[in-house]
């Protein structure tokens, strides 16, 4: 990739993410820190130029002179290398967030919340250029830096203090921010270090050459966590990747699982469809909880459970679609108007109204991944228990309604074919975990309300004439999550029904790999979208459960290439141009391709299998 004007948007694409698992940063490959909230994921920005690219402010170390660039992760773990290479020399930036157990930070006297990044020279000579320009509250502040020594540069506002600690010395006075140059030689480093915090600290972590055991520490965790992963199936570094970016999208103080660390980078440039993934949604953690499982990462899922038990300690036994990394039930939508969004695509929205929506499916995917813990040798304790019982009897008592379904429009409440499915599978899951008893219910009550799910989806959910099923009863439009259907065990994968399925979704919603969601639905907004990344990967494993195992490695291969320099993968692709588009990076993509890797190793023999799922009333079979 090649320099450009400082002032350009770059591309969504261009981006690599570092974190610490309680906040993130994205790293342009022109060493720009062009995104960063803080403390946490949902926080208002610190660096927001990804949003705007003057009112944003950003933290950027780069060459003077013209420059080409290559990045790489360090291994298996968060560390970014990316090296400037110019007509005098060659440098290498490192950026993370420094990570370790509680007890090593507080041992250490390491700061809570720390962007660390260093610059080398490797040959020749180069000169750096560095601006610092923080703009708190999403741009809303231009802060005042002062000089406070031997904090550095101090940059105060209400409840929070950013500082700089420099190695290459900086001057204020620019239009806002501090500016700086130094001229490396061979062999030559500096390192700058940005905190925040609620005051002053009283003890300075040091600089210079402890910053390389620093670095090294933090690569060690994230190589002591990746070797839970006993995943060596076909496309192993991929799919190893994808991991360690779902555990950069995991808030560790509470086990919830983001969708993406960003909000408002849009589904279509200029269009209005941009929303604000910076919180979980159940939905997602659970298929997210499903690939951390299928790799051997167990923790997480017992940690996801406690959340899940925490979250909906307010709304129980109803659940609400998604909820703040805390748990916290309220997350009202609202606009920033004085930002002029990405590639000027606006509203930028922080918040999410499909808080309010009901999309029944959210039951299946919780009490499934209940079961799969379960499944794994976990034990469930009466409260947990408790709880999967009272969502059950919430299946059975709203599973006939209409809702808004998995893909959130803003059109109104319709009969899903793919929520009624989900619903069977709560309720399928819910009787296999009282036939082990692992909870004491009704178990004959939910088998009923189960069977007549089943009865409802095959009488409505179904199109004769098309041979397929339809998105909506009694209609005859398609959707991607049909395909989940198979996936979760609803249906044989191989039966006539399904075959007809696949056959008709790729095919109506086939771009060339990708698929779309939908085509050919109203869901009361203006403009179009690309195809969801997610989506592609459903295809992959919907193809190999049939039997065709080499198609859908094809498949997969050809979605891997959407994918950018550094393995990440956008929530959506624009399919004329292959641009990643929408909220970056998404845990949902990642999820698809771990698990239709995980789906194409376990055809082929090379990899972990999922648990089975027992023959269902009707004698089809499928897999969880």
């Amino acid at each position: 990739m090649s320099d450009s004007t400082a002032l350009a948007y770059r591309p969504i694409g261009d981006y690599a993410l570092i974190g610490d698992c309680r906040s993130a940063a994205l790293v342009s490959g022109t060493g720009s820190i062009d995104w960063l909230c803080w403390p946490r994921f949902d926080s208002p920005s610190i660096f927001g130029a990804l949003l705007d690219r003057r009112r944003g402010g950003c933290f950027r170390i780069a060459p003077v002179s013209p420059f080409t660039t290559t990045r790489r992760y360090v291994g298996e773990t968060a560390v970014l290398e990316t090296t400037f290479q110019t007509a005098t020399g060659v440098a290498c930036l490192t950026d993370l967030m420094p990570v370790a157990s509680e007890a090593e930070k507080a041992r250490e006297l390491w700061p809570d919340h720390e962007v660390l990044r260093r610059v080398e020279c490797l040959e020749g000579t180069v000169e750096i250029d560095v601006l610092f320009d923080p703009r708190p509250d999403y741009g809303r502040m231009i802060p005042r830096l002062v000089d406070c020594q031997p904090f550095g540069l101090v940059c105060e506002s209400r409840a929070q203090v950013i500082a700089l600690r420099s190695e290459i010395p900086l001057v204020t006075g620019e239009p806002a921010g501090a500016r700086g140059r130094a001229r490396l030689q061979a062999g030559e480093a500096r390192t700058l270090s940005v905190t925040y915090d609620r005051w002053l600290p009283a003890v300075l972590v040091p600089m210079g050459g402890a910053v390389r055991g620093r670095i090294a520490r933090s690569a060690a965790w994230w190589e002591d966590w990746m070797r839970g992963c006993r995943y060596a199936g076909p496309y192993a570094e991929m799919v190893r990747r994808s991991a360690v970016t779902l555990k950069l999208m995991t808030y560790a103080p509470s086990g919830a699982v983001i969708a993406a660390p960003t909000t408002s980078l849009p589904e279509q440039m200029g269009g209005v469809r941009n929303w604000d993934y910076r919180y979980c949604w159940l939905r997602d953690a659970s298929l997210t909880l499903r690939a951390f499982d299928d790799l051997g990462f167990t923790v997480e899922g017992e940690a996801f459970l406690s959340w899940v038990l925490h979250a909906t300690r307010l709304t129980w036994p109803e659940l609400q679609v998604l909820y703040d990394v805390y748990g916290e039930a309220r997350i009202p939508e609202s606009t920033l108007d004085h930002l002029e969004g990405y590639a000027r695509s606006v509203p930028v929205r922080v918040g999410n109204a499909a808080i309010d929506q009901l999309q029944l499916d959210t039951y299946g995917e919780v009490i499934d991944a209940a079961w799969r813990y379960c499944a794994r040798g976990g034990r469930l304790d009466r409260t947990t228990a408790r709880t999967l019982i009272g969502l059950g009897r919430t299946v059975v008592r709203r599973w006939h309604e209409p809702d808004e379904g998995i893909w959130e429009p803003r059109g109104g409440r319709r009969h899903h074919t793919h929520s009624k499915a989900m619903c069977w599978v709560a309720l399928d899951r819910l009787t296999r975990l009282c036939d082990r008893r692992h909870v004491q219910a009704e178990a004959a009550r939910f088998a009923r309300a189960r069977d007549a799910i089943r009865e409802a989806i095959e009488a409505h959910g179904y199109s004769t004439r098309l041979g397929s099923y339809v998105s909506i009863f009694d209609g005859e439009t398609l959707d991607a999550s049909l395909l989940l259907l198979s996936l979760m065990g609803y249906a044989d994968p191989q039966s006539v029904r399904m075959r007809g399925t696949v056959a008709r979704v790729r095919e109506r919603l086939g771009a060339d790999g990708p698929l779309y969601r939908y085509l050919d639905e109203d869901d009361g907004l203006p403009g179009s979208e690309g195809a969801f990344g997610i989506c592609g990967f459903w295809g992959v494993e919907a193809r190999a459960l049939e039997g065709e195992v080499e198609a859908a490695r094809g498949d997969f291969e050809r979605l891997l290439s959407f994918g950018n320099d550094v393995g990440l993968f956008a929530e959506e692709i624009d399919p004329r141009s292959g641009a990643a588009i929408g909220n970056f990076p998404q845990a949902f993509t990642h999820v698809g391709l771990i698990n239709a890797a995980v789906t194409i190793a376990r055809l082929q023999g090379t990899g972990p299998a999922h648990a089975p799922v027992e023959a269902s009333a009707d004698g089809t079979r499928g897999h969880v």
